[in-house]
């Protein structure tokens, strides 16, 4: 169950080496699969080849995988590759597959299958260009082994969330010519100042993950020597990685920046509202007793993505929960005004792991496919824009939910839940990313989850790095699942020293029907960024797989560094006091949430009634609503805090000279008087754009 009651006792602490310890190789009682480690070389070949060989052997024996190791490339034929749910190249170098071969694996890669490369594999195969989209970045150079500070980014993974946050090793410590952020998660990097010879600078990726169609792939640079193959973490990383591939565990590899931290083993910020809590180490919370809340009290948020990693402990039960305004001490503020976003995966649908509680049943089925059992890593995104909610459980989206009801919303507060004692869930890595107000959706091009043609280029001056390139006619790139619902115009950011051409924006398919085509015109130059755009028709509502395809004549066309889907409509959003006359700011009464209290102006002292949320056309404060009294239309009428209720009194639209207007009166909100004394009240009166009728929202 999940309502929060007060009164509660707290339970015992789990002992530490249960809630950190790894969970042993098997543990998840995988189904049996079979993987093909391919270790082929036409370079450079390590010595470690057999210790790795056998040491994946190893770990299929005590993990539930057969193992077929060859360096035999006639094995990459469709027939055979369809045996395998995972291909490991396993220390690879240089060509070693033809033609035939190659298109053999990417139709098995696209189809669904799972790709591993270790260490050298990043040192394969430089001419053919969906490899180097699999791999995520070639090899540039390296210095002599040595060891070194990885610190690990991402510990929700099954290949990394049994590391530190600092992982000392030794090692050959592979510089890319690339960084593969732009379309990778990143799940290890290395810091530089800790060796000699690094050339990427502070953000130095070794590990990462990345979708590739619908197959999965998974890379890490370590493995060079043959005693990594006998030290425990780098073959509990290795298994990790395959079974991730292989499809038996599961993790968010979309890309991820521009993210900061709520939590990431400093409380700050954080309280704890009801009884029990959370205890802290190893950057990860612990939920003891309950029922509660541990709720970030630094900021409201309104749009927003925000990632939390969680791993309950048995048949546990817990949640988060957005939405809601300040607590104080009864975590039931949170239930009763809030949404709560479900951690249970044996309760009935609509309060199962997924479920918004007692509001909307997750997609089971998308649920059931993307869940990683209790013991293993989990990663939630919660995606807030306006009154519409979407949850992906480990990057697949299992439930779209729109708030309808006028005493709820989804701006406000963000907070975890401490269940009760005999529920034991842990929290790492809560992070957000606030999102444009206008709900507009960009995409790095080089994100793709397909492509045809053309590849990544690192270029100077572009987004995260890197564009879209060597684009060449009838070439195109697919994206899936942009949520393109809403959006009036496309917007791309490209860049051409050659003859430009076409860009058509298509969905289902890259021959799907065309939403509209956009001109690249010559740059200026390969350098010379430019922004094009053209209006969109017929397009779908919700998300969408989108298709960018190219025409042209000649070669070499343009690049695309970036793409927005711009959406009309969107409703100005925000949280923070509203400024007016003197410098003061909007500020209910005594901070007092009851229907009726005065709404004043008051020197501005950063307390929670004066943290408004501009939410549509509402402005919201203690979680509930600014209001015109009794809907009246007259001068003079009473400004006050109530329930919200999606009437006429309670829309406010800010105007182009900085009055705040109530369209069903026509008139705009007023500070008595002109009068900048504290407490004064403001009311409704006839717009005059004076000082005392002008505010700044937040």
């Amino acid at each position: 169950m999940r309502r929060i009651l007060a009164g509660l006792g707290t339970a015992a602490t789990l002992a530490a080496c249960m809630l950190y310890a790894s969970p042993p190789a098997g543990a998840a009682a995988d189904a049996p699969y079979d993987v093909l480690v391919f270790s082929k070389t036409a370079g450079f070949r390590h010595d470690a080849i057999p210790a790795g060989v056998q040491t994946i052997k190893d770990l299929g024996a005590a993990g539930g995988f057969t193992v077929t190791a060859t360096e035999d490339a006639a094995a990459f034929t469709t027939a055979n590759l369809a045996r395998y749910e995972a291909v490991v190249f396993l220390l690879t170098t240089g060509d070693v597959l033809d033609d035939a071969q190659q298109s053999a694996f990417e139709s098995y890669v696209r189809g669904g299958g799972g790709y591993v490369g270790v260490h050298s594999a990043a040192d394969t195969e430089y001419d053919w260009p969906f490899y180097g989209q699999l791999v995520g970045a070639w090899f540039a150079s390296h210095p002599a082994i040595q060891q070194v500070a990885s610190r690990t980014e991402n510990r929700a993974h099954p290949a990394t969330a049994h590391l530190p946050r600092t992982w000392t090793r030794t090692d050959e410590l592979y510089n890319y010519r690339t960084n593969p952020r732009g379309s990778a998660r990143v799940l290890a990097t290395l810091d530089e100042s800790s060796y000699s010879g690094g050339t990427m600078g502070a953000d130095h990726p070794i590990t990462w993950c990345k979708g590739v169609g619908t197959g999965r792939s998974f890379y890490t640079g370590f493995g060079h020597t043959k005693e990594s193959y006998a030290q425990a973490d780098f073959r509990t990383g290795l298994l990790g990685g395959i079974r991730y591939a292989a499809r038996r565990a599961h993790a968010d590899c979309r890309p991820e920046t521009g993210y900061g931290t709520l939590y990431d083993g400093s409380t700050t910020g954080w309280r704890q509202s009801g009884p029990g809590g959370f205890t802290e180490a190893d950057a990860t919370l612990s939920s003891t007793g309950g029922m509660g809340l541990f709720w970030y009290s630094a900021k409201q948020y309104t749009s927003y993505s925000l990632k939390a990693d969680f791993r309950l402990t048995g048949d546990s039960n817990s949640g988060i929960f957005v939405g809601f305004p300040d607590p104080g001490g009864d975590p039931d503020v949170a239930v009763n005004q809030g949404y709560e976003i479900q951690i249970d995966a044996t309760d009935t649908p609509d309060r199962t792991t997924g479920a918004i509680y007692g509001f909307k049943a997750a997609d089971i089925a998308a649920r059931d496919a993307a869940l990683n059992p209790p013991g293993e890593w989990n990663t939630y995104e919660i995606l807030v824009e306006g009154q519409r909610l979407r949850v992906y459980l480990n990057g697949s989206l299992i439930n779209d939910f729109t708030n309808s009801d006028p005493n709820r919303g989804l701006d406000g507060y963000i907070g975890i839940q401490n269940h009760g004692g005999a529920d034991q869930v842990a929290f790492r890595n809560i992070r957000v990313k606030e999102t444009s107000a206008t709900n507009d959706v960009t995409t790095q091009a080089e994100s793709y989850s397909s492509v045809n043609g053309a590849q990544p280029f690192a270029k100077a001056g572009a987004n995260n790095g890197q564009t879209l390139g060597y684009i060449d006619p009838g070439d195109w790139s697919g994206y899936v699942g942009v949520d393109v619902g809403g959006a009036t115009s496309f917007r791309a950011r490209v860049v051409s020293g050659g003859p430009g051409g076409q860009i058509q924006i298509r969905t289902g398919s890259p021959t799907g029907a065309v939403l509209g085509t956009v001109n690249v015109p010559n740059t200026g130059g390969w350098d010379a960024f430019a922004t094009v755009s053209t209006p969109l028709t017929g397009v779908p509502a919700g998300s969408a797989d989108v298709y960018l395809t190219y025409t042209g004549t000649g070669g070499g066309l343009f690049d695309v560094d970036d793409f927005t889907f711009v959406k009309s409509g969107g409703s100005p959003t925000g949280t923070g006091p509203v400024k007016g006359l003197a410098g003061k700011c909007l500020d209910v009464a005594g901070a007092n949430p009851a229907d009726g209290t005065k709404v004043q102006l008051y020197t501005c002292n950063n307390t929670a009634a004066q943290n408004w949320t501009v939410s549509g056309p509402q402005l919201k404060a203690l979680g509930k609503c600014l209001d015109v009294a009794g809907g009246a239309t007259t001068d003079g009428t009473k400004i006050q805090l109530y329930t919200c209720n999606n009437t006429a009194a309670q829309n406010w639209t800010p105007q182009p000279d900085g009055t705040l207007k109530n369209p069903q009166s026509g008139k705009c909100l007023d500070v008595t008087g002109a009068n900048p004394a504290d407490a004064t009240p403001v009311t409704l009166w006839t717009c005059t754009g004076a000082p005392n009728q002008k505010w700044t929202l937040p």
